[in-house]
């Protein structure tokens, strides 16, 4: 697939620095309650006469911060749907170059909507990995290997602690995925048949009707469309369950996380900024944990659609063993 994004290796390049811009003023962020809580509110406590200015340009940072998180995220999304159509466009007119190559023995043994379906919604998912899966997992991994480097300068019992728990999300994901990615290959090819079924009546509706196979036909199609429901429910059952595990698990995480920082607080190992910037660092390490693991069911899809796809690319042209030439004929009156 990347052997089709090579021609924009420079917008990829970009795309990645945004990435890291964005990554970089998320953990920021994070990293601003410490200093905000200690230094610029913490000190305000009791004044008479307190002077907001310094807590009002240390604000102002964390605004700019964020704005250049805002449009880095803006910025890399655009460009993304950009590669994304541009990598799709690629790909479906080099399979249909190809398709001219293709024996006729390929299409008379293959419905012409299970080809068609090829070309629409198995190319579509690619689309959706390159633009939406594809970035949001590089953002993840980029923000959590910046929390983790600041949650392991704050404290290193509590990073031990979030890690334990993204690792038991992490086990959940692949556990579920390994399950779910036969049942969205099975979806895929179910939906070629359907489809392949669909454009065949349609086509032959005529013929239909003439020899009365009506029910047959709604027969025929009720089990094929039984097959796509029973694929598809197995594969989304799995996929979504995923979410509200993760989050589930994530809130786990913050509430352990919040325990332990009150323990530290109590012992005197830690003060209150501290402890509110790490349950920030908490929070923002186990998201991308989480969007991750719902990344995968968009991957998973995408990678049975491009099974089916680069099937039709890897099938062995017909070779040209020389020409045919074609001749007049003048049919004489007696036939010959």
């Amino acid at each position: 697939l990347f052997h089709y994004m090579k021609p924009y290796r420079a917008t990829m390049a970009l795309v990645v620095v945004c990435i890291l811009l964005g990554s970089l003023a998320t953990a920021l962020s994070s990293y601003s309650l410490d200093p905000l809580i200690n230094n610029y509110i913490a000190p305000l406590k009791g004044q008479e006469n307190p002077d907001f200015a310094p807590l009002i340009r240390f604000l102002i940072g964390m605004g700019i911060v964020y704005l250049l998180g805002i449009v880095s995220s803006f910025l890399y999304t655009f460009l993304m749907a950009r590669v994304g159509q541009a990598t799709q466009k690629s790909i479906r007119d080099e399979m249909f170059r190809h398709m001219q190559r293709l024996p006729i023995r390929y299409f008379d043994s293959r419905t012409t909507g299970d080809v068609m379906s090829r070309y629409t919604s198995d190319i579509d998912t690619l689309r959706q990995m390159i633009t939406q899966a594809l970035p949001n997992c590089i953002s993840s991994l980029a923000t959590m290997i910046a929390v983790f480097a600041l949650m392991l300068k704050a404290s290193v019992i509590l990073t031990l602690a979030v890690v334990l728990t993204a690792f038991g999300i992490l086990f959940v994901t692949k556990t579920v995925a390994m399950h779910s990615a036969k049942f969205f290959i099975g979806q895929q090819k179910s939906l070629g048949a359907v489809n392949g079924y669909i454009e065949e009546m349609i086509e032959g509706q005529k013929v239909v009707k003439v020899f009365c196979r009506e029910e047959t036909s709604k027969k025929d199609f009720d089990a094929l469309n039984d097959e796509l429901c029973t694929a598809a429910t197995k594969a989304n059952t799995l996929a979504n369950i995923l979410g509200p595990i993760s989050n589930n698990m994530g809130h786990i995480n913050y509430a352990l996380t919040a325990i332990c920082g009150v323990l530290l607080i109590i012992a005197g190992k830690m003060d209150i900024g501290s402890i509110a910037s790490f349950l920030q660092y908490s929070k923002n390490f186990s998201q991308p944990v989480t969007q991750i693991a719902q990344l995968f069911n968009g991957i998973l899809n995408a990678l049975a659609g491009a099974e089916r796809i680069f099937a039709v690319i890897d099938q062995e042209p017909e070779e040209d063993n020389g020409y045919v030439t074609l001749m007049n004929a003048n049919i004489l009156p007696d036939g010959t």
